[in-house]
């Protein structure tokens, strides 16, 4: 007779405590990773700080960060082993033909992370170790562009470049640490090896407050993420796919999604302040003195907060979210674009990039295909609002209570309901996701865009023309009455004058 037992599945301690606490394995050791930095940072000062052997310190980062990386991945970690050791021999081999090495760093990191992409992507956003990859892919092409700047004359380079060269190729250790330095190599932020060069160096030491910095930090990430699980029990994303969420009220519904939008985009600010806290703790991320002399540790700043929320605009937005990322392709995809002598070129061309890195989900491309054109937009209405209404009607709305009152809850809630829009195509990746939702909301997003298109080109088309040259005909008028006045004046004037 065969007995055929009953198969039970495995659970490791890790699984058993998050199924426990409710969410994912993948995401609980992405946070204990995270939470890591603070210890090692403790360790790294009191033991290994004052060691004068470089090597020791490369040696505890570089340990620590593969250490970490094979906790979350397991063997999945040999990809960014591969990644770096190609840069490195790409350097060792290539470095002085510079366009070579460029090229086929950047090809061959790009092509890797599209092709991990393509085999692990799923519907959802995805803690594989394409996660990590990604933030090594921006890393690795950005120490291969000052490899090559360190070959050229000081008076070639731009400031930031100044910064960032690197005259001498590290070796393989301190290649190695710098790409798994433990707080940083798995949600960013970026950061040029000059600064961890400087850093392990102990030019940043002497500065007092990196750990009052740190905690507050810590204290800031931690009030986000608690923020964000409890707002997402309110708002789940499968509830934007729901038959009953596309039977409430259109109003709730706009700010329904909008306050959605808020609590997930939490989810990422709660990491990038968790890290941060523990790069202020180790001393990694001083910047220099701010206005009061006191030492700023902001320089591995990943999100603006006091922008973020008392921003108005998806500009805004923008400027304060994912800093460090932004700029990094700022330094060195937009401005090396320079040679194309198109800004708005070369601002797609960034925008582009950016969708790539991300993936191949359609709703990363409709993402910054939004950002760009609501970017865009707000710049138009900011300059028909200075040029247009606040010429006509400016001193009588600047001195209404109620104006100032409606225009705060007007900005306020543009700003609630479009970042709803805005994000919605982002976190439901696929296509025919993130259509169900804006399908719900009846399309909101579009028809603002194309009814405030209408509205502005036909103005200039009818009313701009003239509009400039009765700005001229003032001009000219006024030349002639200066012109006038000077020729009236008597000759003991001129004498006074």
């Amino acid at each position: 007779m065969t007995e055929f037992a009953e198969v039970v599945p495995y659970y490791g301690l890790m699984d058993g405590i998050s199924s426990r606490i409710g969410v994912p394995v993948e995401a609980f050791r992405l946070l204990l990773t995270i939470l890591a930095g603070y210890p090692l940072a403790a360790f790294y000062i009191k033991y290994i700080a004052s060691i004068a052997d470089k090597t020791v310190h490369h040696l505890f980062f570089a340990g620590c960060g593969l250490g970490l990386c094979y906790f979350n991945y397991g063997y999945d970690t040999y990809h960014s082993l591969v990644g770096i050791l190609t840069t490195y021999f790409l350097v060792l081999f290539l470095r002085k033909k510079a366009q070579i090495f460029l090229a086929l760093n950047f090809v061959f990191h790009m092509s890797y992370l599209l092709l991990g992409y393509f085999f692990t992507s799923s519907n959802e956003y995805d803690i594989l170790w394409t996660m990590p990859h990604c933030i090594l892919v921006l890393r690795m092409i950005g120490y291969g562009f000052d490899i090559t700047d360190g070959l050229k004359e000081e008076s070639e380079l731009s400031k930031d470049q100044k910064e960032t060269a690197l005259k001498k190729p590290p070796s393989l250790l301190e290649l190695l640490a710098f790409a798994y330095f433990p707080s940083g190599f798995l949600v960013g932020p970026q950061f040029p090896f000059r600064r961890y060069q400087a850093f392990v160096n102990g030019q940043f030491r002497q500065h007092e407050g990196s750990l009052n910095a740190g905690v507050r930090r810590f204290g800031a990430g931690f009030f986000y993420l608690i923020v964000c699980q409890v707002g997402l029990r309110y708002f789940p994303d499968s509830y934007f796919l729901t038959p009953e969420f596309a039977e409430v009220p259109f109003i709730k519904r706009i700010y329904f999604l909008g306050f959605w939008a808020k609590f997930s985009l939490y989810k990422y600010i709660s990491c990038w302040l968790l890290t941060e806290g523990a790069l202020i703790c180790i001393g990694l991320t001083y910047k220099g003195e701010d206005k009061d002399g006191q030492p700023d540790w902001s320089g591995c700043s990943n999100v603006k907060l006091r922008l973020l929320e008392t921003g108005n605009t998806m500009e805004h937005y923008v400027q304060s979210f994912n800093v460090n990322t932004n700029q990094w392709v700022g330094q060195y995809i937009y401005k090396r674009l320079k040679f194309l002598n198109n800004r708005t070129i070369s601002y797609g061309a960034a925008l582009g990039f950016l969708a790539i890195w991300h993936g191949y989900h359609s709703g990363y491309y409709m993402t910054f295909l939004m950002e760009y054109m609501v970017v865009s937009t707000e710049k138009q209405i900011t300059r028909f609002y200075t040029k247009v209404v606040l010429p006509k009607y400016g001193q009588i709305l600047n001195n209404s209570d109620i104006y100032k009152l409606l225009y705060f809850i007007t900005m306020k809630s543009y700003n609630i309901v479009y970042m709803g829009w805005c994000l919605t195509a982002f976190v439901y990746l696929k296509y025919e996701r993130w259509i169900v939702v804006y399908g719900a909301v009846d399309y909101y997003g579009f028809t603002f865009l194309f009814v405030w298109a209408v509205f502005y080109h036909t103005y200039y088309h009818f009313f701009g023309s003239r509009s400039r040259r009765a700005a001229g005909e003032d001009e000219k008028t006024q030349e002639k009455i200066t012109e006038n006045v000077t020729e009236e004046k008597k000759p003991e004037d001129k004498k006074l004058e």
